[in-house]
Order: structure tokens, then C-alpha cells, then sequence
């Protein structure tokens, strides 16, 4: 499962609790996501 976490203006993603990668706003974070599902599908 995904999370998503703000820390100090940015946004950090994390699945399954692991870290994934660091965005600078969530819209910035869903599209990654989106790409991430992609490759990982």
C-alpha cells in the first residue's frame, strides 16, 4: 500500500512503509505513482 507523508514542504512516497522517492508537491507524487504502477504492472 502506498503512503504518502509531508515532510518539510515536500512530499515523501512510501510503499509498504519503505521509502519510494521524494516529490515536491502531491500532484507531483500521484504522477510518479502513476508511472511507477505502470513499470511495476
Amino acid at each position: 500500500m502506498f503512503s504518502m507523508r509531508y515532510v518539510q514542504g515536500h512530499v515523501q512516497v512510501y510503499l509498504d512503509g519503505k521509502f519510494l522517492f521524494s516529490a515536491d508537491n502531491e500532484r507531483e507524487a500521484r504522477a510518479e505513482l502513476e508511472d511507477y504502477e505502470e513499470f511495476a504492472a
